[in-house]
């Protein structure tokens, strides 16, 4: 397209092209950084085992059934931890950092777990593991966040779910491969997985993002005056608290799919594969068409993407309590995973967002660790209502579901506003 010449002295300059904020030109145009902290983020997955064959393990050992249970029980305690703390350090010394030392320190304490002498000491060390190990993901979402484009924050948050995803759907069959080796194969399988993320970050991520260090005196300047620090700071904001509680509450409704379906599924006399199925459906569709979803919804207002996403939740499990048949199984899995492909991506960038830059780290790690807790809880609360009430679960489901939906519009704002704000206020003062 040519200038238009409107006189001798004036031309009228061609209009920019809007951006494109597609799949392939967003990866394209992201810093090394960012690429090596999605490849690093898939690589952990990869290689998540302990998780998945702790139960296993510990039996094999010789610990009962209830032991290998509070073992797992333990690790689910140290992610809400891990998150929260890993929140915290990624203020403090950067995202580069906190990787170096999460990676560093899980290898070590993974291997451990091998060698722990008694039932005390392997507890404290799956503590430990589940807690350092955690660390990453608030440093990584912190550090995406600062080397990214605002208007590519969705979509680069949908590609890192997107490795997650892929690796954790991987990790069992990997998992099993190592285990006919040995379980030490496996433990050490881990840990060297954990070395080379750490390796990755070491030569590929900035010691600390421009953004971040650009602004590190500035923000120790501020916090005296503003009263408030750490986490009591991001809990006095009345409004992401909410949206703290309404991912509580959706936490506890999703994770209904891995405890609670195959009991109700398997009462109704119902074949188990049915429950395979419609899990993997859930997988398919997330792994396929999450990225192709964010493109588009990427530009919605961002309160309209997560009422779908958080709504649609109480919807599908709505659905599971019409009538105990296959169909209704099937199709209340397609209308939550549909949740899922629309609003996870915003719902898990948006702390980032949300919150002034000297705590961004901290209001990840608060919203991980939150959904970290509605996942470890989740199970034993739906399970414990299904043997009360039975069908009529799913419909307490949905409504508790309907609730965090309310809750967390409650508490979203325009992050977009929120900056402006902010920015006329630092001038004004």
């Amino acid at each position: 397209m040519t200038a238009v010449i409107e006189n001798e002295n004036t031309v009228s300059p061609t209009p920019p092209e809007k951006p494109d904020d597609g799949v392939f030109a967003t990866l394209r145009e992201a810093p090394r950084a960012v690429r090596a902290l999605l490849f690093g983020g898939f690589i952990s997955r990869l290689a998540a085992f302990i998780q998945i064959y702790l139960v296993l393990f510990l039996t094999d050992r010789g610990f009962s059934a209830t032991q290998a249970g509070l073992a797992l029980g333990v690790y689910g305690a140290g992610a809400v931890v891990g998150s929260l703390a890993g929140g915290s350090l990624s203020d403090r010394l950067g995202a580069r950092a906190v990787t170096l030392i999460s990676m560093g320190g899980s290898a070590l304490l993974i291997v451990s777990i091998l060698y722990a002498p008694t039932y005390a000491m392997i507890l404290a060390a799956v503590f430990l593991v589940s807690t350092v190990g955690q660390f990453y993901r608030p440093a990584a979402q912190t550090m995406l966040t600062e080397l990214t484009p605002r208007h590519r924050v969705v979509m680069i948050t949908a590609m890192y779910r997107l490795g997650l995803n892929l690796g954790m759907t991987a990790a069992p069959l990997i998992g099993a491969a190592l285990l006919s080796v040995s379980y030490n194969a496996l433990f050490w399988g881990e840990a060297a997985a954990a070395l080379i993320f750490g390796g990755i970050v070491m030569f590929a991520l900035p010691k600390r993002a421009p953004r971040a260090a650009a602004k590190a005196a500035e923000a120790a300047q501020e916090a005296p005056a503003e009263g408030r620090g750490g986490y009591l700071a991001v809990f006095a904001d009345w409004r992401y608290s909410m949206y703290l509680v309404g991912m509580l509450f959706t936490s506890i409704v999703y994770c209904q799919y891995t405890a609670t379906l195959p009991l109700d599924i398997s009462a109704a006399g119902i074949s188990l594969w049915w429950y395979g199925a419609a899990v993997s459906l859930n997988g398919l569709i997330v792994i396929t068409c999450e990225l192709a979803m964010t493109k588009v919804v990427q530009k919605w207002p961002i309160r309209l993407t997560a009422l779908l996403g958080l709504g649609l939740v109480s919807v599908g499990y709505a659905i599971y309590a019409i009538s105990p048949l296959p169909i209704w199984f099937m199709l209340g899995t397609l209308v939550w995973t549909l949740s899922e492909i629309i609003g996870g991506p915003t719902t898990f960038a948006y702390p980032a967002l949300a919150g002034p830059e000297r705590l961004r780290g901290r209001y990840i790690g608060a919203m991980q660790s939150v959904f970290g807790l509605g996942t470890a809880i989740g199970p034993v609360i739906g399970t414990l209502v299904w043997f009360q009430v039975g069908r009529s679960v799913w419909l307490w489901a949905a409504l508790l579901s309907a609730i965090g939906t309310v809750a967390g519009l409650i508490g979203m704002r325009d992050p977009n506003k929120t900056d402006e704000s902010r920015t006329a206020t630092a001038s004004v003062t």
